[in-house]
């Protein structure tokens, strides 16, 4: 791939005028296996100013070779014993959260590139790509912490749980928080882990309330002995689907979705036609005496 990096003294740069700012294109290589290299072909192409039609510079071309180098490369990164493999999730967190603040770093002269590189918009890249990948690099760099560290601050009492199992991939022991309440992260936020936070409640009724508080409502779970409070709780609880001593139960002839932030429409049963369909409203006037 052709992207951006740090200066350096070899680096290839070509000056770009016109709507790109002055831009410049600082590599014009492959980048395979951290670092830049031309393509096994030794091929180039133009990349042509739109503004004036003249060349910016000669960008190598890549095919095949180049891709099965890239594919080996990845997976020699990635394979048994690799540093990655070796980081626990706190150091995974760490780099992937450098790799955000360089993102950061760069990002007017990465927006500049990727306008002149398919047209996009300059402000659409800048407020759009640029900064999602920021977020979603910012959100993943803190995973573990979010979990176990937000309850611990927020006041949540740790029972049992919460460290990491083996050395492999992204494992946790199954984790239970007490003393949680509603304004914890914990409980805000969905944990996709075996993480559980135990509420107290009194009343039905407050539970209600207070579910309903959740800017989300995808689907909900009641276990009891008790129909006529379960039944209570389905109608009142502002969620998509409802669960009663069961979870995660999709049938073909049921629809799913969510309420509020989780979501509009729904998909399975024959709800989800509506979803394909086209309404149109046909008036005609019909004269008076003809009425």
């Amino acid at each position: 791939m052709n992207g951006a990096a740090a200066d350096e003294p070899s680096a290839k740069k070509r000056k770009v005028s016109g709507s790109t700012s002055g831009v410049e294109v600082k590599y014009t290589q492959l980048f395979i296996n951290n670092e830049w290299v031309d393509s096994v072909s030794g091929k180039t192409f133009p990349t042509i100013n739109p503004t004036d039609g003249e060349k910016i510079c000669d960008v190598s071309e890549g095919d095949k070779a180049d891709v099965d180098k890239a594919v080996d490369a990845a997976r020699e990164a990635f394979k048994l014993g690799s540093v990655w493999r070796t980081m626990d999730a706190s150091e995974r967190g760490r780099l992937i959260g450098k790799l955000a603040d360089l993102i950061e770093r760069d990002r007017e002269y990465l927006a500049k590139l990727e306008t002149l590189d398919n047209g996009k918009p300059f402000h659409i890249a800048m407020a759009g790509d640029l900064e999602l990948a920021i977020r979603c690099y910012r959100y993943y760099s803190g995973w573990s912490d979010k979990i176990f560290e937000s309850g611990k601050k927020e006041g949540a009492k740790l029972e049992c749980g919460g460290n990491r199992v083996g050395d492999k991939g992204f494992f946790v022991e199954p984790t239970v928080f007490t003393n949680v309440n509603d304004e914890m992260t914990i409980a805000k936020e969905e944990i996709f882990g075996p993480v559980m936070q135990i509420m107290k409640f009194k009343t039905i009724d407050e539970v209600i309330e207070r579910s309903n508080r959740s800017l989300y409502g995808l689907a909900a779970a009641i276990f009891t002995k008790n129909l006529d409070n379960a039944l209570m709780l389905a109608q009142g609880l502002q969620a998509g689907s409802v669960w009663i001593n069961c979870h995660n139960v999709f049938l073909v002839q049921s629809p799913f979705g969510g309420f509020k932030e989780s979501g509009i429409g729904r998909e399975l049963s024959e709800y989800a036609l509506h979803e394909y369909t086209e309404v149109k409203n046909i008036t005609i006037r019909i004269p008076q005496k003809n009425s």
